[in-house]
């Protein structure tokens, strides 16, 4: 996914311009479809630009010069004021690229173009995530999704319908990673205490920039009821509130979002109709 900025300047910074627009549909792993592209270009761009554009494309910082910048090398800077990476510009080269990865501290960047000992342009970007659960889906309600390949062909649909799928949106500026899936509340299967990270198979799921991601269970949250905790199903219906948690690992913070439910139709949660409401 990408969201750039982009700021055109023979010497200093004369003006920025900045839009957005959507394009293209790509699937993600572990997730659904989401846009592909978001750019923001200057509206006079041209050929005779230096830094023609910066963007975030997944995990990387992709800088395009234009054909005619004579540009010897990029420097990266961090919000902080210290440098976060150089990289040295060949002949002919009009792309250049940094890791940002999902360890980067999120604000705002600057990218200098150097030549000889003379900054001959900048722009800045800022690059900052922001995570936001967006639903909660069971199998026994969305039979469509990749259940297969995410726990195996060779579960039955009772393990399936124990576990969940947490759909997660990126709105911000730059990749995230979620490392860490709770519920809390009303559900059958209450864990006493995690180990590793709630996700199924993983430690961290990578969430691109306005990217939608589908996040899946490894604790069993809507299973046979656990003990005396957790709200189980009946014939007349029993109705509740849960809490679903995860974890930034560019913040470093936790976000929640609390959803309605019902589990009616029968007293045996394998055969339980369960209904899950908006926030």
């Amino acid at each position: 996914m990408t969201h750039n900025q982009s700021q055109f300047d023979r010497r200093t910074v004369l003006r920025t311009t900045a839009g957005l627009s959507l394009a293209g549909i790509a699937g993600c792993l572990n997730g659904s479809g989401s846009s592909d592209e978001t750019t923001s270009t200057n509206g006079d761009s041209d050929d005779q630009g230096i830094l023609r554009q910066v963007a975030v494309e997944g995990t990387t910082l992709v800088v395009r010069l234009g054909s005619g910048s004579a540009v010897e090398q990029l420097n990266l800077i961090q919000p902080n004021g210290e440098l976060f990476g150089t990289r040295e510009v060949a002949t002919g080269v009009q792309q250049i690229s940094f890791e940002i990865g999902t360890s980067y501290d999120p604000g705002d960047y600057r990218v200098l173009a150097v030549h000889g000992d003379e900054t001959v342009a900048e722009t800045s970007l800022e690059i900052r995530p922001q995570l936001e659960i967006v639903d909660v889906g069971l199998f026994r309600n969305n039979p469509d999704k990749p259940w297969d390949e995410i726990y195996g062909e060779s579960e039955t649909n009772r393990t399936r319908n124990s576990e969940a799928y947490v759909e997660v949106r990126n709105t911000g500026s730059g990749p995230d990673a979620v490392v860490g899936l709770r519920f809390r509340g009303d559900v059958p299967h209450l864990a006493e205490k995690y180990e590793g990270s709630g996700l199924h198979g993983t430690d961290q799921i990578v969430v691109p920039s306005e990217d939608l991601i589908d996040l899946f269970s490894s604790t069993f949250p809507f299973g046979p009821k656990l003990g005396d905790d957790g709200m189980g199903c009946s014939i007349d219906g029993n109705q509740g509130e849960f809490t679903v948690i995860i974890e930034s690992l560019v913040s470093g913070r936790e976000i929640a979002e609390t959803f309605g439910v019902t589990y009616s139709g029968s007293e045996e949660m394998r055969d339980c109709e369960i209904n899950i409401s908006a926030p």
